[in-house]
Formats: structure tokens, C-alpha cells, sequence
């Protein structure tokens, strides 16, 4: 009964995957990362919510998590990169609920695993529970903070948008590569390709936040962000003016 939407999940997973290895190579703010980036959004959004839906129907609620967080990071990622001025909005305040929720029932299904007699909750250690915790109540602090502020911008607009893109990204490479290492040939096992593969999302995460945060070529990344190729052509028309000058 379910075969469409788990084939539906399958190939948003693949394609969510390949877009956004794409998307975190090419230049941010160009034309084809914006094309990779909506393709990612798209392909995120389809299989966090079809993953949620597929967890409610066999009864588990680490899945449910698990894909709620998904669609939350890439939803509240994607609005911070559409968004042309500093502002929030009623969206904010729901995203913050949902992630709100999503931390406090990881943290206690990981309590509960660590005190189960058989180290288990749900059919899931402690760790995972913990470590999808701890990034739902760092998103916590980071939703209020930006609410009390009314907005961001500039440097944190692109740091909140990276991060959350890159570990969406992680959740779809490590669900394919590492939870599902079976269905690859015995070399890459052996190798630690798909180990390399799951964790490349977190490695990309850590060297562009500190490109944003640090080079000089990127603090004007965030208008490049808000208007993709008009903002590109805008640099290139005034870097030609001063160079005639």
C-alpha cells in the first residue's frame, strides 16, 4: 500500500543528495547554485515530509523526528535566503514551536534510552536522540534570538542559511551511505567511502562558515544571496566601471 510513497521518498532522498553536493560546491550566489539550491529545497521538502509520513504508518517515532527536523532545517533555510530585508514573521514564531517540540521529546527519548534496560528506545540507542537534540535546541536558541532581534542580516543571514542547508544535506547522505551500507559493493565498505560520502555534508558545513565568517571575498555574499544573478551583474557592472575609471 505504501510502495509509491516509499519509491516517492527514495528518489527525493537520491535527488536531494545530488543537488546538494552540487549546491555546496558551486560559487553562493551564482545562477547554478541557485538552480541546485531550489532543486535541494525541493527534493528536501518531498522527502522530509514523505519520511514523517511513512515513520506515522509503521509507528516509529524516531523516523518521525527524524524527518520533522528535516523539513524544519530546510524550510526555515530556504525562507532566510528568500527573504530581501531583515523581518520575521508568524512563520518564525510556528518553526520555533515545531523545533521547540522536536528538542524536548529528542532529549527525552534519549534520557529514556540511556535508562532502558536494554539501552534502547524505539529500537534507537541514546546518541542519535542526543545528537539530533542538541542541533534541534541549538535551531531553538538561534529561532528566539532572531526573533527578539527582529530580523538578521549580513553575515548571520548566511551562516543560519548554510548550516542549516549543510546538515539537512548530512541527514540525507548519512540515511543513504551510512545507515544503508549494505546495498553498496564491499570495496567502498571497506575503503570508508561511505563513511567519507555521509560525513562530507558536515565537512562542507565547518569550511564555508568559516570562508563567510573570516575571507574578506565573501563578507559581501548576503546581497548576492538575495537577488542570485541581478546582484552578480550589479558587481560585475560596477567592478567594470571602476576599473574604466
Amino acid at each position: 500500500m505504501h510502495s509509491p510513497i516509499l519509491f516517492f521518498h527514495i528518489v527525493a532522498g537520491t535527488l536531494g543528495m545530488l543537488s546538494g553536493f552540487v549546491a555546496a560546491f558551486l560559487r553562493k550566489g551564482s545562477r547554478r547554485h541557485g538552480l541546485a539550491g531550489t532543486v535541494f529545497v525541493v527534493a528536501m521538502l518531498s522527502l522530509g515530509a514523505s519520511g514523517t509520513y511513512l515513520a506515522i504508518m509503521k509507528h516509529q517515532p524516531g523516523n518521525i523526528l527524524g524527518g520533522a527536523l528535516t523539513f524544519y532545517l530546510v524550510a526555515t533555510a530556504w525562507i532566510t535566503a528568500r527573504r530581501k530585508k531583515e523581518e520575521t514573521g508568524i512563520f518564525d514564531w510556528g518553526a520555533l514551536l515545531v523545533v521547540f517540540a522536536i528538542a524536548a521529546v529528542e532529549v527525552t527519548f534519549g534520557v529514556e534510552a540511556a535508562m532502558s534496560p536494554t539501552g534502547l528506545k524505539y529500537d534507537y540507542p541514546p546518541w542519535p536522540y542526543f545528537m539530533f537534540g542538541l542541533v534541534a535546541v541549538f535551531a531553538t536558541v538561534g529561532d528566539i534570538r532572531m526573533l527578539v532581534r527582529g530580523g538578521i542580516s549580513g553575515t548571520q543571514r548566511l551562516a543560519r542559511h548554510l548550516w542549516r542547508m549543510c546538515f539537512a544535506l548530512f541527514i540525507a547522505a548519512a540515511s543513504i551511505f551510512l545507515a544503508r551500507q549494505q546495498l553498496f559493493p564491499a570495496i567502498f565498505r571497506r575503503t570508508g567511502v561511505l563513511i567519507l560520502l555521509s560525513f562530507l555534508p558536515l565537512l562542507l558545513m565547518i569550511f564555508w562558515l568559516v570562508r563567510v565568517r573570516f575571507a574578506k571575498a565573501y563578507k559581501k555574499a548576503d546581497p548576492a544571496l538575495r537577488a542570485g544573478p541581478v546582484a552578480d551583474r550589479v558587481v560585475t557592472a560596477n567592478r567594470e566601471a571602476l576599473k574604466t575609471a
